[in-house]
Order: structure tokens, then sequence, then C-alpha cells
């Protein structure tokens, strides 16, 4: 099985060459009308709870330092992947960061519209598992508080949000092709809600990472063409008008029967409080 590999552009790479980091393995070619692999333009303004993670100081000026995405789940409370704060990505251990912040209200990432706000906290959970991925989230507090528009819920166990087969939306300003190829503007694509089994059985388990189910959720096609894929780390995934995962690992990007997984919302909310 190719290595699967967390949806996020580290440090290292970013500062050097941030618009061609290449996936760890080479994934198929991404449909024509297909994100993220797969999706479209978007606009901010109709879905102003995606939100990017920026810190120019790792990731350099270009598309405003972004490096991951997240969402807006409470006016001052942003959730991103737990792995989106590691030092594998950042380069640098969390508490030394001094300038992450996160950028609200910004279709294009090479302009200045919207707002960049500071993260006065971060918390990843503390059940988060590197080794198998599970519990991927992570909590920030914003040093200042957006609007009440700017919020989506979240959905609870058993919402029907989670049934296999629901329609769904994946957001992020990621790699558009597989070949890192990062967009300059936020993009949409529109994938399903996948049963446990397929992911189960595509990720039966190794020391990359394991399905598991109590975690995390399983969405795209099952034919690939489209998907999250790198820099897309932490961007939500939307289902019925409420946030039912963050992008967090896979194999590849849009492949065939090598669907993306998702941070399960209701499966972590009882690791640790996701609303300020």
């Amino acid at each position: 099985m190719p290595r699967p590999f967390a949806r996020t552009v580290t440090a290292a790479l970013a500062l050097v060459a941030p618009v061609a980091v290449l996936p760890l393995t080479s994934p198929a070619p991404a449909a024509a009308d297909s994100v993220v692999i797969g999706g479209s333009p978007v606009r901010v303004a109709d879905s102003p709870w995606v939100v990017a993670l920026s810190s120019r100081d790792r990731f350099g000026g270009t598309r405003s330092g972004q490096f991951c995405g997240g969402v807006v789940v409470d006016r001052s409370t942003v959730l991103t992947a737990a792995h989106c704060l590691g030092e594998e990505v950042l380069g640098v251990p969390l508490r030394k960061m001094s300038d992450l912040k996160v950028i609200a209200g910004r279709d294009d990432l090479g302009t200045s519209t919207g707002r960049e706000i500071p993260v006065r906290e971060a918390t990843v959970n503390p059940k988060y598992d590197s080794t198998s991925n599970s519990g991927d989230v992570a909590v920030l507090r914003l040093a200042d508080p957006l609007p009440q528009g700017y919020v989506i819920r979240m959905a609870g166990a058993g919402d029907p949000a989670y049934e296999p087969g629901t329609r769904a939306a994946v957001y992020g300003w990621g790699d558009t092709t597989g070949s890192g190829d990062y967009a300059r503007t936020l993009r949409a694509a529109n994938v399903r809600v996948l049963p446990d089994s397929t992911c189960e059985k595509a990720y039966p388990g190794s020391s990359d990472g394991t399905y598991t189910p109590a975690s995390m959720l399983c969405a795209g096609e099952v034919k690939g063409g489209r998907d999250a894929c790198q820099g897309d780390s932490g961007g939500p995934l939307i289902a019925r008008g409420r946030l039912i995962g963050l992008v967090s690992w896979g194999s590849g990007c849009g492949r065939a029967e090598s669907p993306g997984v998702y941070t399960r919302i209701s499966g972590v909310a009882q690791d640790m409080p996701l609303r300020g």
C-alpha cells in the first residue's frame, strides 16, 4: 500500500519552494471538473467559517504564509488538525511560534483582504496519536472575536450528516492536482460520506496509520478524482450545513479506492472542549 500522509505543507519545504512541494506518493490525475483535488473556486463570503492558518516567519509571504486550514466553531475558537501544529510541520516547537495567525474573510491569499487575527492560545488534543493518526484535532483561541455569522454548527453523535451516502463538501487552499499546484483562492470539492468499511479496507493498519471509526470519518469517491490534498489539513468537511470532519490524512490525492480520512467531530468532542 502506498504510504499515507498528512495533508500539510511542511515548514522546511515551504521556505525553500512554497509552490513546489510534492506529495509523498504519486496520485492519479484529478478529474478535469474536479480542490483541493476535483474542486472549483468558491467565495469566502458564502462560507465565512473557512479560515487559513498562517505564519510568514515559517512559510514566507507567498500565499499569506498559509500552511493549513481551519474552521470557526465559536466567535473566538477555531478548530484545525493536531498534526498542523507539530514540529514536523512548523519546523520548530509550537511554543516557539511567534506569529501564528488565523486569516478570515480572504478568498485570494495573494491579497490583504479580510482579517489576520493572532492566536492567543493553541491546544493540541492530549489524546492525539501521531502513529495511528487518531484524535487529530487542535483548538485555537483567537485574540479578537469574529462576528457570529462566521460560526458553523458542529454535528453531534448520531447526526444524520454522518450517514454513508450523504453529500458533503471539503474546503481548502491546498494542492489542486497532487503535483504541488497550490491554489491562491479558496476551493471546494463535492464528495460523499463513505461507509467505515470502505476506509477500514483501504487503511487496515500499519506504522503509517490506522482507520479508526471512533475518531475518523471516510469521505470521497470510490472511483477517486475528488479529494483533499497537501495544504488542506485542518480544513472543514461540511454536510447538511454542519461541520462533520477536519481534513486529516490519506494515501495520495484523488486515488481510486484510497479515500480521504477526516477527524470525526463527534468522536473528538469528548476529548477536549471544542468551544470557548
